[in-house]
């Protein structure tokens, strides 16, 4: 069969294992007729050179790789192949194992797609406007010094209340099983589109996460002595000083993640990845 069409590989290159199954899999899928791309998931400007007309991107690592993939596949959100190197491996779809197998039903087009929300990011400090992209979550915390800090957390405008905490977290549902989850938060259906608002160790304030709706705008203004942080998927870090407001929104963009002929990850299943945790 003669595929007229363009695949991308991203693989982790900490892990010797991706390194090496992205050169199998370029062959596999350039043997079925299609060109191929293959960059590290850590080359972001690079691979996005690589995007345009691109109609599958096979991501080989773990959730980490996927977020990656998932910023680099943006805006066009080209759909990504989830292929897991790593421990959990909540958002991948195949096992290192069966890759060589079932990567080529995928290339041919079957199985079907999930779009899962992000957020999108404006930083009022920064010089540059241009927005960040989350698919997990957005984190305001304090910096280096173990001081808490006072975030004043305001939804379309009106006041929630002011959190003295070690952070705030603003989770996607596909975040939810992550930092926010390890923060106490509840864990949403993967597709639904609301937002979590998450306190990080709450000091004599409210303690407990808000599920807001999609279409919410949420504010959240640091008053700090000290440095804190704001982290986007846990791999984007800008210093925050006193008075920093960090605006978030349901992205306009999503990710979409290639799946098999079944519903969505299923509670069981989701069960037992959080029991690989342990």
């Amino acid at each position: 069969m003669d595929l007229k069409k363009k695949v991308g590989i991203l693989f982790q290159p900490k892990i010797q294992a991706a390194g090496d199954l992205a050169e199998q899999l370029a062959k596999v899928v350039g043997d079925l007729g299609a060109s191929v791309w293959v960059c590290s998931s850590w080359e972001e400007e690079r691979a996005k050179e690589q995007v345009p007309g691109t109609e599958l991107i096979i991501s080989l690592g773990g959730d980490g790789t996927i977020l990656r993939a998932a910023r680099i596949a943006n805006p066009a959100s080209v759909p990504i192949l989830g292929v897991n190197l790593g421990r959990i491996g909540f958002m991948t779809e195949l096992s290192a194992e069966d890759a060589l197998n079932q990567v080529p039903a995928f290339v041919r087009g079957e199985g079907r797609v999930e779009e899962r929300a992000m957020l999108q990011v404006e930083l009022s400090s920064t010089m540059d406007d241009s927005p960040f992209y989350a698919l997990n979550d957005v984190v305001v915390a304090r910096g280096e010094r173990c001081r808490l800090i006072r975030v004043k957390a305001t939804v379309d405008g009106e006041l929630v209340t002011t959190y003295k905490c070690d952070g705030v977290i603003l989770a996607t549902a596909t975040g939810s099983t992550g930092y926010s989850l390890a923060a106490g938060g509840p864990i949403l259906h993967p597709l639904t589109k609301d937002i979590l608002l998450q306190p990080i160790a709450a000091h004599l304030s409210l303690g407990i996460a808000l599920v807001l709706p999609a279409d919410a705008t949420v504010e959240l203004e640091v008053s700090t002595t000290h440095q804190a942080t704001l982290s986007v998927d846990g791999q984007i870090e800008v210093p925050l000083s006193d008075g920093a407001v960090v605006r978030a929104k349901r992205s306009p963009h999503v990710t979409r993640l290639v799946r098999a002929q079944r519903p969505a990850l299923s509670y069981g299943t989701l069960t037992q990845r959080l029991e690989k945790r342990e």
